[in-house]
């Protein structure tokens, strides 16, 4: 296969990764954030992490997928400074309810939305 096809290819299946992402986001209910690992892992791509960080970063100022409900694995706000302020990640999650202090969400092991059980067939 010639190096072009392979990264046609490649970008194919990031585009399919990144669609799947977002259509999980898309479902986090309001009240409730979950990690780029939950979702990586609930993608089967456990070491997946960082892709879902990238496709949150291509996704931040399309209105229909909630990126501010995605922060890291401990419940910190990584990514405030891709918003329109450092401010606008924390007033959305508190707007749906989720109290923020020092850009970490407070009662995580509450607030965490886990794909891979709540979206169980």
């Amino acid at each position: 296969m010639s190096a072009r096809k392979q990264e046609r290819k490649e970008k194919a299946s990031n585009n399919d990764f990144f669609q799947n992402v977002y259509d999980v986001v898309r479902l986090i209910p309001k009240g409730r954030a979950t990690s780029y690992g939950a979702i990586a892992a609930y993608l089967g791509s456990k070491r997946g992490a960082r892709m879902v960080g990238w496709a949150m970063g291509n996704s931040y100022t399309q209105i229909d997928i909630p990126a501010y409900k995605v922060v890291n694995k401990a419940g910190v706000l990584s990514a405030k400074l891709l918003f329109e302020t450092p401010a606008t990640m924390q007033e959305r999650l508190e707007s749906d309810g989720i109290t923020v202090k020092d850009d970490q969400i407070q009662n995580w092991d509450k607030v965490f939305w886990d794909p891979e059980i709540e979206l169980k067939l």
